[in-house]
């Protein structure tokens, strides 16, 4: 069995080398990872530039691979040749914080695993509810890695469907006071985003997204309920977006190029 290990915080990130320690009983770990902090990357791949990949080592002395792509980078790197060996399994994480809801899109942990389906890949991605305001280094990732080990354990007993992963997401306190595991739905985020405007020494506008950190619906059943009620949430996500209970009805409307406005000429004119 052979682990890849990856994030979006950077290589050199806690969390990160907490899971790749929780990884080493399943096999072989290889860690491939951002050089550098890509949070709210998104799922992102770098076409138009070179990537670089340097050696890294981490806290304990296990070696890494480095680059300055993005956490799907990362993956598809590792994927497509730069690691000899073939890999059967993609962990990403641990990020600090949730990622609840809507936060899927945007998270860099989340699209490392979703790259990860694309190949074909088994894949879960680990996020934990840390405290707010706490650096990364001040937190304590070991209740989460023994959570992953359990995740992952099960997953390779059991299987994840194709062009599928898990999004675990762990409450933050000491592993004895976890209250158990709840599959669960994405639930309702509820985003505080502020636009900051600013001027900058020679008098030209510039702009911050600032405003307040996100909450969520607290509905049972999704991610959001599950944290507050103190369960590790695991949620299913599929790579096929397509709303399929609204093909019909749309499918029904009257669609008809003939009945299409003409399209404006150079001029404007129709």
């Amino acid at each position: 069995m052979h682990i890849l290990v990856t994030n979006d915080d950077g290589v050199m990130a806690p969390g990160l080398l907490a899971l790749a320690q929780a990884m080493q009983s399943f096999g072989q770990v290889s860690v491939v990872a951002p050089d550098h902090n890509w949070s709210i990357s998104g799922h992102v791949k770098t076409l138009n530039r070179p990537l670089r990949v340097v050696e890294a080592t981490l806290a304990d002395g296990t070696p890494a691979l480095a680059s300055d792509g993005a956490p799907s980078d990362c993956v598809a790197l590792a994927v497509l040749g730069l690691l000899p060996e073939p890999i059967d399994f993609v962990v990403s994480g641990i990020n600090p914080v949730p990622n609840l809801g809507h936060d899927l899109t945007y998270s860099g942990t989340v699209t490392a695993a979703m790259e990860a389906a694309i190949w074909g890949l088994p894949a879960v991605a680990f996020s934990l509810d840390g405290p707010e305001g706490e650096h990364m280094s001040e937190i304590d990732y070991s209740p989460a890695a023994r959570v992953a080990a359990e995740v992952v354990s099960l997953a390779l007993k059991h299987g994840i469907a194709s062009q599928t992963l898990l999004s675990v997401n762990i409450p933050y306190r000491p592993y004895e006071q976890l209250h158990g595991f709840q599959v669960t739905r994405q639930g309702l985020r509820i985003y505080r985003d502020a636009l900051i405007k600013r001027t900058d020494p020679r008098g030209k506008p510039y702009y911050w997204i600032g405003g307040d950190a996100p909450t969520g619906v607290p509905e049972e059943g999704t991610d959001i309920g599950a944290l507050q009620a103190g369960l590790v949430s695991i949620t299913p996500v599929q790579l096929d977006l397509t709303a399929h209970q609204l093909v019909a009805d749309i499918a029904a409307w009257e669609w008809s190029l003939a009945e299409a406005p003409a399209a404006p000429g150079k001029d404007g004119s129709a």
